[in-house]
């Protein structure tokens, strides 16, 4: 089983929007509508923002989509393919992020995610992410904002 990550490109639209909605199906029955990453064009997202596409055997498992900002680097979504879960996909991707923030002279990584997604928010605790704030969307939904700081 060879394993990659790489540059998403433009080419790549359709296999970042798959993968998302696939990644993230499970949620809707927890939350009852459709997280922000179903959402999203991702046409346009990946021309404003970054992506690193985690494949293995040539197929796409997993992907983080950043931000660069001007004082930090925004998490905006990482998505792991249901049959790919529990293989550290996610994790590694989130160290690809820090990597970007190093290289940016970034000190700061953020992301947000639903405040019922618990079990994302004890894994982005466990790799040093703390709880920034907590907001209330016009949906209803409460979102936990989080933040980490890296030398």
């Amino acid at each position: 089983m060879s394993e990659l990550i790489r540059r998403g490109t433009a080419a790549d639209v359709d296999a970042i929007s798959d993968l998302t909605m696939r990644a993230y199906q499970k949620w809707l029955a927890l939350i009852g509508y459709e997280p922000l990453p179903m959402l999203a064009d991702y046409a346009v997202a990946v021309q404003e923002h970054r992506f690193d596409l985690l494949e293995v055997d040539g197929a796409p498992a997993a992907l983080i989509e950043t931000e660069l900002r001007a004082d930090d680097v925004l998490i905006v979504n990482v998505a792991v393919s249901p049959d790919a879960q529990k293989r550290g996909y996610g994790r590694r991707l989130l160290t690809v992020a820090e990597q970007i923030a190093t290289e940016a002279v970034r000190t700061t990584l953020r992301l947000y995610t639903n405040e019922r997604f618990e079990k994302n928010i004890r894994l982005y605790a466990s790799l040093g992410y703390a709880e920034e704030r907590l907001e209330t969307r016009a949906n209803g939904a409460r979102v936990v904002h989080m933040v980490k700081r890296i030398a």
